[in-house]
């Protein structure tokens, strides 16, 4: 059993063939909360969230949360657990409506059974209107109550992206992680989307995410973690990493990589 802050990773590495996507990484992420996870393009960042949310199998190393090791668990059984999950692309239900897409993640939540769903039991209609409830506070949580009817489709890229965090609300997570929320939003959008997130923190929910706009990560992030090849290179607060020389490095000179 592992103690020490919310989420702990230690030696995590993910191996496809003879390439390393991520070499060796330690990491530890503090309750209440903004952990950014930074690097170029093909640092292995994806390839680690992809890890903490269970879609990946680690090759080595560990995961804990909350003390109990999660690296060999099913995605359903991370979110179960309370670790929501964002993506770079949308994957939203284009012809359901904004609070049928978050209604569907809390019914993943829900203990009715398929015969009481077709009968519609007692216990049904109370889960649905639970779910009803907790979606709509979920939409209002990140401004999109008044979007509640429409087709997610029909919502801005910027809504969009903030519809998925409120899908990831209805799971009651104590751990969001956000994998570049901030694509495709101009200053405008991701002003709003920085006081949203430091809205949910001072809420109690912690939050890792991989963002490129370093404007967002200076803003809001309490400790930034820097991947380059695989292996993390730099961890500080904002202030140390934006001086950081291996940072500027790897930003500024020769850093490329075809790892994801």
């Amino acid at each position: 059993m592992k103690d020490e802050g919310l989420l702990k990773v230690e030696r995590l590495a993910k191996r496809f063939g003879g390439l390393a996507a991520v070499d060796g990484v330690d990491l530890s992420v503090e309750p209440g909360t903004i952990h950014a996870l930074i690097g170029p393009n093909g640092a292995g960042k994806s390839t680690l969230l992809n890890m903490l949310s269970g879609v990946y199998a680690p090759t080595e190393g560990h995961i804990y949360f909350k003390g109990e090791r999660v690296d060999r668990l099913r995605p359903y059984q991370v979110a179960r657990r309370g670790v929501g999950r964002t993506f770079q692309t949308t994957r939203l239900f284009g012809d359901l409506t904004a609070l049928e897409n978050v209604m569907v993640a809390h019914d993943f939540r829900g203990r009715s059974r398929l015969p009481g769903i077709i009968l519609r039991s007692a216990r049904h209609r109370r889960d649905e209107a639970e779910a009803r409830d907790a979606a709509l506070g979920a939409l209002s949580v990140m401004g999109l109550e008044a979007k509640a009817g429409r087709p997610a489709r029909a919502l801005t890229l910027a809504e969009q992206r903030l519809l998925e965090i409120a899908r990831a609300l209805a799971l009651s997570p104590e751990l969001i992680l956000l994998d570049e929320p901030a694509a495709g939003m101009n200053p405008q959008e991701s002003t709003r989307l920085m006081d949203l997130l430091k809205g949910l923190r001072g809420q109690g929910v912690t939050l890792l995410l991989i963002e490129h706009d370093m404007r967002v990560v200076m803003g809001i992030s309490d400790r930034i973690s820097v991947l380059n090849f695989g292996r993390k290179i730099a961890e500080g607060a904002p202030a140390d990493i934006r001086k950081h020389p291996q940072v500027i490095e790897a930003y500024l000179g020769r850093s490329g990589s075809s790892r994801g």
